[in-house]
């Protein structure tokens, strides 16, 4: 028999990302620049099986991708009984991290494309996510980029009418 979905599930969501970023404050202390979620949730237009894309912008962080999980891992335990807690009103998310320096950020990632559209800034007292996305933005804009949907998902055309061979510069 399927269970019905609780009609407050989008409060689910918020009482996670409450969660979320009192545990990543709490984990990562001083050495936490900003924490934003992104996609779906920060839209706010996330299904009961959305993931919580977030990223984490923090200095220093260890070097490399899996470091950085196993640095994560012991604030997903104890975020363990509030997916828990969600699941048992219907939503059936999972925690789906990005890590990145400050320094990662100003240089720039494709994730901060979406990131301009979509993120949601739950912590950024010194600003140094909203200056990066902003400075995304602007360079989007300066080549005309625009996001495009198709299908189930997003693209991205860097610069309208670009002839084949040519550079992007973004």
């Amino acid at each position: 028999m399927e269970r019905s979905l609780d009609p407050y599930f989008p409060q689910c969501f918020e009482e996670l990302l409450r969660q979320l970023l009192a545990a990543v404050r709490l984990a990562y202390g001083p050495r936490l620049f900003a924490l934003a979620v992104f996609g779906s949730v920060g839209r706010a237009k996330m299904r009961p099986d959305s993931d919580i894309d977030f990223l984490v912008v923090a200095d220093p962080l260890p070097r490399g991708r899996m470091a950085r999980v196993a640095e994560w891992e012991p604030v997903e335990q104890e975020l363990a009984p509030a997916l828990e807690e969600a699941r048992a009103h219907g939503v059936l998310t999972e925690w789906s991290p990005l890590f990145k320096t400050p320094e990662e950020l100003e240089a720039g990632s494709p994730i901060l494309f979406d990131m301009t559209e979509d993120a949601r800034i739950l912590w950024d007292p010194q600003r140094v996510l909203e200056a990066a996305l902003r400075q995304m933005k602007q360079r989007l804009a300066r080549n005309g980029a625009r996001r495009i949907w198709s299908g189930n998902a997003w693209y991205w055309e860097l610069k309208p009418g670009h002839a084949p061979g040519e550079l992007i510069h973004i």
